[in-house]
């Protein structure tokens, strides 16, 4: 799989589907960048871990994410907020991984820690104000 993560060096795109989406608290960590476009991810389920939503690869009925091109800096930027670590990913809160859109492929934070108890969101997006059941 090197030609897709070869390619997202050269014009990265970043999949997000919590706050750092249009709108919300830390969209300005995007500042700069490209709005590509919204899709929806049915290999992925997201976690509504209360302030912040986390994203596990697993089936979903389509989870909403928004596409961004960004450069060197601005992910950059995005792995410290994410708490990325790109020596040791899974000592970090979240790893980053390249994953299929609509719009080619792009890279998707993953979270790393427990989600026992946590709300799930199989279909949909997050939301800062939603209640939720734990299922």
């Amino acid at each position: 799989m090197p030609a897709p993560a070869l390619a997202i060096r050269r014009t990265p795109l970043v999949a997000v589907y919590g706050t750092l989406k249009r709108g919300l608290r830390n969209h300005h960590w995007l500042d700069g960048a490209d709005f590509v476009g919204a899709d929806r991810l049915t290999d992925a389920t997201l976690y509504d871990l209360g302030p912040y939503p986390g994203a596990r690869l697993e089936p979903s009925r389509g989870v909403e994410i928004e596409v961004f091109r960004v450069d060197a800096s601005l992910l950059a930027g995005l792995d410290r907020l994410e708490d990325y670590r790109i020596r040791r990913p899974a000592s970090g809160t979240y790893d980053r991984v390249v994953h299929p859109t609509a719009f080619g492929p792009a890279w998707l934070y993953l979270y790393n820690r427990d989600v026992a108890g946590c709300s799930v969101i199989r279909e949909g997006g997050w939301s800062p104000h939603a209640r939720r059941s734990v299922v």
